[in-house]
């Protein structure tokens, strides 16, 4: 039997080692790269990204800068800023109660500072910033308080109060050290504070510096405080600014804190300071904050270094206006002490430019006949009003002139008397019989009650008959009231400081019958019933005075800014003459009332009420006022007795020709008929001529002549 051979199959080559060795020739390469990579990071590179890994974030904080000031109106400054050295902080992100105590302890050994206004909880917040001590204080507290769950809030306040009665006895360091804690403390998170702003020495400025790496967040700066070079005589006008510790008002401080403020910035709080603050506060400086991994601040960069606020300069010339503070302060003094004021709870004086409504000076005294003190109120002239009198009688002659009732060539009325039942005969000063009848120039010149009551009766159709009762158009009050508001009487004039009030209309219905009150609109015709301020009085004179114009008062001239050297920048803003409205009165008639108003002080008769001012040359326009009214005994109880008083005022202008100043004054609540309001305005013309040289005129005739050219 044959065999037959079967052959094997051939083996094929294994390829397993080749890609073997390719997967680990691939793994070493990579490893390779990793190395590399691991050297690049940590040898070539490590510091750099240690840098990168330590910084968490950077974030920009504000810094204050500097007001603007303030100027009168030939440049004299009236406000600065005096720099201080400062010592500031900056709080970080997150920064610990342990932190800030480290930072206070080492920065307290540097400086000194005054504690004030500390309390035991103050120092048992820095006390308890220990965290050992804090943790020694936990364990004291009843077990309730040891337990999980305890909210941090409730527990820190059990801390707080065991602290408060259990405070070591510090040294004199360690208070201000805690003093110091309060402050870092109450920053908000990347806030700047004042640690110290005043009285820093040079020695504490180079210490601090020196240590800067050792208290993160800390940096030297500069604060400012409000300086008064020329004393305090526009503190009035002028008003406030609040302290870094004050801080945002409390009523305002969501607005303020919507418009990017931070609770410490320094505001306005009064008069100019507070109603141009968006132009005196400035443009905040910007710092680039680098923060650390732990949350304190590693670095600073500052990209903006802020930008001072803008300057007011104002229409007031600081010398005239001290020259009219010291005219009412004098002749108010002596009212005091003559025993004339015992119920006076003030004296206001304002002059303005007729032409332009520019304020020129602005004063007040306010007295507290309680205590007898006496203090400054120039705001009193926008936002107190009174009962001024007879210097209504312009306005009530120009209105009825626009009713028609008189005109300017037929405006003779009777000067007799009325007489009404029940209220007793209704008169002017003068015995009656004095004048059987008077022009309007003549009324004015003498105060006529009678006159201007007649006008009222016209004007409001009065069927009237002695001793009868009578009426009125029940539109009575409404048709004067809108003749008056023509030059601002019992409206806003708008100036441009805060706090302006309107005044007091009085009622116009009868309790008793319900009616209209018609003898009421008789007292309106001569000024004493409505309340009016003395600014709205001014605007009023000056429409006289510049033929029918209401111009809108106002006290900054312009808004210029600081060059970065100090020196004054450019002008950014001028404030120009507004026209508020137009009298709707003719020329000729707005000229009846002006030669009324110069025959207050130049009439031929005896009875002409402003010729105290006779001597000023050039010659003055003006009206005198005198008001019944009525003042509490004890100003402090509204249900204190009433005692019947005697308001004076004045209006008037000059030169009586081209009209450069117009003024108006008001003392309130006399015991007696005095001359104080027109001895203020005299001194006040006076003044006002000699100071600016206002050239005399030949004579009287020469004014008289051309009163109404």
């Amino acid at each position: 039997m044959k065999y037959i051979r079967t052959p094997k199959p051939k083996r094929e080559r294994s390829h397993i080692p080749f890609r073997l060795n390719l997967l680990f020739f691939f793994v070493f390469v990579l490893f390779a790269a990793l190395v590399a990579q691991l050297a690049y990071l940590q040898i070539m590179n490590g510091e750099k990204f240690r840098a990168t890994v330590d910084s968490t974030g950077s974030a920009t904080v504000t810094g204050t800068v500097p007001r603007g000031e303030i100027f009168d109106s030939l440049g004299r400054p009236l406000v600065t800023n005096e720099p201080n050295s400062a010592i500031t902080y900056t709080k970080g992100v997150g920064i610990t109660s342990e932190q800030m105590r480290a930072v206070a302890d080492r920065l307290a050994g540097y400086i000194t500072v005054t504690v004030d206004g500390m309390l035991d909880g103050d120092y048992a917040d820095y006390y308890l910033a220990d965290p050992e001590t804090s943790k020694a204080v936990i364990a004291k507290l009843p077990a309730a308080m040891q337990k999980n769950g305890v909210k941090p809030a409730v527990l820190y306040q059990a801390e707080r109060e065991y602290a408060k009665s259990h405070l070591p006895t510090y040294t004199s360091k360690q208070r201000q050290a805690a003093f110091i804690y309060k402050k870092l403390n109450g920053a908000g998170q990347l806030t700047t504070v004042f640690i110290k702003d005043q009285d820093v020495t040079t020695k504490e400025v180079a210490t601090v510096g020196e240590h800067l790496t050792l208290m993160s967040g800390v940096n030297l700066g500069t604060n400012w405080t409000r300086s008064y070079p020329n004393g305090s005589s526009m503190a009035g006008i002028i008003g406030t600014v609040s302290s870094e510790k004050a801080g945002l008002p409390e009523e305002t401080i969501n607005a303020y804190l919507a418009n990017g403020y931070a609770r410490n910035d320094r505001v306005g709080t009064s008069y100019l300071e507070k109603a141009y603050e968006n132009v005196l506060r400035g443009a905040k400086s910007r710092t680039k904050v680098e923060i650390g991994n732990d949350n304190s601040i590693i670095d600073q960069v500052q990209q903006f270094k802020g930008a001072q606020g803008d300057n007011l300069n104002l229409t007031i010339d600081s010398q005239y206006q001290a020259k009219v503070q010291t005219a009412l302060t004098k002749t108010f003094a002596a009212a005091i002490k003559s025993g004339k004021a015992q119920y006076a709870d003030g004296a206001y004086a304002v002059a303005i430019n007729p032409n332009t409504g520019a304020i020129l000076a602005i004063a007040g005294r306010a007295h507290n006949t309680k205590t007898g003190k006496v203090t400054d109120d120039s705001l009193g002239v926008i936002n107190r009003a009174f009962t001024m009198g007879s210097v209504a009688k312009p306005a009530m002659v120009l209105g009825a002139l626009q009713d028609g009732v008189i005109t300017t060539t037929d405006n003779t009325q009777s000067d007799v008397p009325i007489y009404l039942p029940g209220t007793g005969v209704k008169k002017s000063d003068y015995a009656a019989g004095t004048f059987g009848s008077l022009t309007a120039a003549k009324a004015l010149a003498v105060s006529s009650n009678i006159y201007m009551m007649r006008l009222a009766m016209k004007e409001g159709h009065a069927k009237y008959v002695p001793k009868k009762l009578f009426g009125m158009d029940d539109d009575i009050f409404q048709k004067m009231r809108y003749y008056f508001s023509q030059f601002g009487l019992g409206q806003k004039t708008g100036i441009d400081l805060p706090g302006e009030v309107t005044g007091v209309a009085g009622a116009t219905i009868n309790p008793d019958t319900g009616l209209t009150a018609y003898g009421s609109a008789l007292d309106f015709s001569f000024g004493n019933f409505d309340t009016y301020t003395l600014i709205q009085e001014a605007q009023y004179v000056s429409a006289v005075a510049n033929n029918g114009y209401r111009l809108k008062p106002y006290v900054v001239k312009s808004i210029s800014k600081t060059l970065s050297n100090g020196q004054a920048g450019p002008i950014v803003s001028t404030t120009t003459p507004t026209v508020l409205s137009k009298v709707k009165n003719t020329q000729a008639q707005l000229n009846l009332v002006k030669q009324g108003m110069w025959e207050v002080v130049h009439g031929t008769s005896g009875w002409s009420t402003g010729m105290a001012l006779k001597p000023l040359n050039p010659g003055v326009a003006g009206k005198t006022g005198t008001a019944q009214s009525f003042a509490h005994v004890d100003p402090d109880n509204m249900n204190s007795k009433m005692v019947e008083t005697i308001t004076q005022s004045f209006i008037g202008f000059a030169p009586a020709k081209n009209p450069q100043i117009a003024i108006a004054v008001v003392v309130p609540n006399l015991s007696e008929q005095t001359s104080y309001a027109i001895e203020i305005a005299k001194q006040m013309f006076s003044d006002y001529y000699s100071l600016y040289k206002v050239a005399k005129l030949k004579d009287y005739n020469e004014t008289q002549a051309t009163i109404n050219g």
